[in-house]
């Protein structure tokens, strides 16, 4: 069931998105910026762990899933160490995913023929 309920989930928060894709002017880059913006405003109002929680990687996978990972990990260095936790602590969670991104892309690229 759990897997349903992530699919469906996660194909609701993508739907959106295409959707206000086609029927607005906004760009991708406008979306996508406002869908990680959302889920680190409703990671900092507290009520996007509760929603992680019950869709599991429907919540997690999606851009939005970026944006609480982002402010869970400056709110959790904020409480160590004060203002400085949250420059410290942006990339505390996500940084090991960045990193890989970051190598993946880059070994594809080098080992990778563009196609034209």
């Amino acid at each position: 069931m759990q897997y349903l309920i992530a699919f469906l989930v996660g194909g609701a928060i993508c739907a959106l998105a295409q959707l206000i894709l086609d029927t607005t002017k906004y760009t991708p880059t406008h979306v996508l910026v406002a869908t990680v913006s959302l889920g680190a405003v409703l990671q900092g109002l507290g009520l996007y762990e509760p929603f992680q929680e019950f869709a599991g990687a429907g919540a997690l996978v999606p851009v939005s899933g970026f944006g609480s990972s982002i402010t869970k990990g400056m709110l959790a260095e904020a409480k160590s160490f004060g203002w400085y936790g949250l420059f410290t602590g942006t990339f505390e969670i996500t940084g090991l995913g960045l990193a890989a991104s970051i190598v993946f892309s880059t070994a594809i690229t080098l080992f990778r023929k563009p196609q034209r």
